[in-house]
């Protein structure tokens, strides 16, 4: 049963937290933060803290490389390049112990030069000609650690940005090379060209020279759909434009360019779609009748796109899931399709070849409760094009990069190194019975010498939403920011990973299972593990904190308002809270198809069962809180958090913490200092709310 809403839909005190960098709002953030800081910031603190940094700090870790040409590039941030290099090796380096880098750009050289802290965002190559080194690349940074990024020209040849070349100004642009000498940009270009959401409605044809305020539109959606996008695909023989009309999360139309026109691709809205040479592939997220077939929600499809553009429907149905199997992931090597898949949220790789009607094969590759991903090295690559690399991680287990080849053998490249004590520890999977009878999946990575007598000290953390997965990964930071902390009586920490429907672990009708009206189903979930880590007698509610952001903190934030008998303390990080106006502030407009609309009366009248901020009441003994949030995340925004903490502490609610870092973006942290900061904190907090100690 969930509260009431005892706060009226217009009525709201705390309104004025929501003008981000007023002076007035900084300042009530700078006197909550240093309460805060006041109250953790101990010499426990700081040891934890360096204990972290030293794990992202560290250089032993695997440089991830992308393979672009004879060159393969690597971003990287350690102690001595706190804001990061980008680099790159040849093969032979990258394959040894000590690799010979190239670095690119300085991105601490940059900000000092520029008087800005960048925060790298990636880059985006352009493809050469046949034969040819790949000689530019557009450079994305963003001032603040937010999703608004300048994109820049690169030069890898002279290793500097190229001079009068292109150079999108700071925005949540969404940006292709069309060749050359030409760009398709999706930014801000003024009033009218961005949605509801606060992304591209429109993208422009930018020509080298040229300026934004000139280019020719190229394609536009309509305002209250979420993002307009288009592509060029410069495959070699297979050229061609495409244009996505994102509606909402889960549906967009996808157009190709034909005789100077957008040529609908006709599946539907709701399927997921990719192009890859020939081959035409479609995810459907519900059942699609289609030719007198029913294709199942969560299937793979695949067939020749110029067969599908002249009505022929007969798809090779590669993949069909069942009850405990589903795909999450999908990549072309030259000659054959890899699938990434989960078996109750274990993975499983299947190698399958076109040439021989699609015929199946397992990759030996995977251990239980292990997460193992398969993608293509380069596809295009000569000698190469059939390479794939795998990513093997779990819980205690450290990630290890292979690469093998299909026909061959895999072997292993790099390892990351051990972080804590991992010979301690055991991994389990255990499953949960939530209120409707659905079997909910976690992990238990706990002490070998655990005591089932409800006396240890317990962390579950979850997500639940947007049909994310989460899978077991080696973490140094969960290793010795949790694990490994002791109470006086010599008892570890227990790590909980919940499984919960709204994520995508058992494919896409998990996730819908969670979905407007139903967003209960999630929360019951969690709630259902927490109380069967106490049946099972691992912990007790005392001893039991949660953990989650973003989404997740919109999770936590209900496990706060309908739950607070279950647990004794909760981290809630750069969370939604406020479900009556989080579509008015920063990208919120977008998620109406996860959440629902609040301003519908019918939909608010559900989405009100799970927003926390209106279901704080005077009456409640609630747990310790930390809430926590980054000024700079243009994503959800600070505001949510804010008003929440502000709310708690005028009811008189006792044990409430705020903390918001000034830079950082929707990942609370711009670098790794600031991200060991975070950590240290939460799990700080965590540690002494559970066992006494603040």
């Amino acid at each position: 049963m969930h509260p009431t809403d005892t706060s009226s839909t217009t009525d709201d005190p705390f309104l004025w937290l929501e003008d981000i960098y007023g002076e007035r709002q900084l300042d009530w953030v700078r006197a909550e933060n240093a309460l805060t800081e006041e109250a953790l910031v101990t010499p426990s603190f700081e040891d934890q803290e360096r204990g972290i940094l030293e794990v992202l700090d560290s250089t032993d870790r695997i440089p991830m490389a992308g393979k672009h040409g004879d060159f393969y590039y690597n971003f990287w941030r350690d102690a001595g390049h706190r804001q990061g290099i980008w680099r790159r090796t040849s093969w032979e380096s990258y394959a040894s112990t000590e690799p010979d880098w190239e670095i690119l750009l300085d991105i601490d050289a940059l900000s000092a030069a520029d008087g800005t802290d960048w925060v790298w965002a990636g880059a985006m190559f352009l493809r050469p000609a046949d034969g040819l080194p790949y000689t530019r690349a557009l450079v994305a940074l963003s001032p603040d650690g937010g999703d608004a990024t300048r994109y820049r020209e690169f030069d890898l040849q002279r290793l500097d940005f190229v001079e009068g070349g292109f150079d999108v100004p700071t925005a949540k642009s969404r940006i292709s090379w069309a060749g050359p000498d030409t760009l398709y940009v999706g930014s801000d270009f003024g009033p009218g060209s961005l949605t509801t959401s606060s992304y591209p409605r429109t993208v422009r044809v930018l020509p080298r020279g040229g300026s934004l305020d000139a280019a020719e539109e190229y394609f536009a959606v309509d305002e209250d759909h979420m993002m307009a996008l288009v592509i060029h695909d410069s495959t070699p023989g297979f050229e061609r434009d495409i244009a996505v009309d994102t509606i909402d999360f889960y549906t967009r139309r996808t157009y190709l360019r034909e005789a100077g026109a957008w040529r609908p691709i006709e599946v539907p809205e709701d399927a997921s779609i990719s192009l890859h040479r020939e081959w035409l592939i479609v995810r459907p997220r519900t059942d699609w009748a289609t030719a007198g077939r029913v294709f199942a929600s969560g299937s793979l499809l695949v067939i020749g796109l110029e067969s599908f553009l002249t009505g022929d429907r007969a798809f090779a149905e590669v993949f069909v899931p069942d009850a405990a199997t589903s795909l999450q992931s999908w990549s072309w090597t030259r000659d054959f399709l890899l699938l990434n898949l989960l078996q109750d949220v274990s993975s499983e790789i299947r190698i399958l070849d076109p040439a021989q009607g699609w015929r199946s094969r397992l990759l030996d590759a995977c251990p239980p409760l292990h997460s193992v991903d398969a993608y293509a090295v380069d596809d295009e690559d000569d000698r190469a094009g059939n390479d794939y690399w795998l990513i093997a991680t779990g819980f205690l287990t450290p990630s290890t990069l292979y690469r093998g080849t299909i026909g061959g053998e895999h072997t292993s490249i790099k390892s990351s190194p051990s972080y804590f004590d991992e010979g301690r520890f055991d991994v389990e999977q255990h499953f949960a019975v939530s209120a409707d009878g659905t079997r909910i999946p976690y992990f238990q990575i706990a002490a070998k010498s655990l005591e089932l007598d409800g006396g240890n000290p317990a962390l579950l953390s979850g997500y639940g939403g947007f049909e994310h997965s989460m899978t077991p990964a080696y973490s140094g930071v969960i290793g010795r920011g949790w694990l490994e902390r002791t109470t006086a009586d010599g008892r570890a920490g227990v790590y909980v990973l919940a499984n919960i429907r709204g994520g995508g672990e058992y494919g896409p009708q998990w996730h819908h299972a969670a979905l407007h009206a139903n967003r209960h189903c999630a929360y019951e979930d969690f709630a259902a593990i927490a109380e069967d880590l106490v049946a099972r007698r691992v912990t007790s509610p005392e001893l039991l904190g949660c953990t989650g952001r973003s989404n997740g903190g919109l999770l936590v934030g209900n496990m706060l308002t309908t739950y607070p008998h279950l647990f004794g303390a909760i981290s809630c990080g750069v969370p939604l809270l406020d479900m009556r106006r989080y579509t008015k502030l920063s990208a919120g407009y977008s998620w109406i198809a996860e959440y629902g609309d609040p301003d519908k009366p019918e939909e608010w009248e559900y989405v009100r069962t799970f927003s926390p901020y209106h279901l704080l009441r005077e009456d409640v003994a609630y747990p310790k809180t930390l809430i926590w949030t980054a000024t700079s995340d243009d994503r959800v925004g600070p505001v949510q958090a804010r008003k929440m903490a502000a709310r708690m502490k005028e009811m008189g609610v006792r044990d409430v913490w705020f903390h918001e870092a000034l830079e950082g973006g929707h990942a609370g942290a711009a670098d790794n200092r600031q991200a060991a900061r975070m950590h240290a904190m939460s799990f700080e907090f965590l540690w002494r709310a559970l066992t006494g100690s603040l």
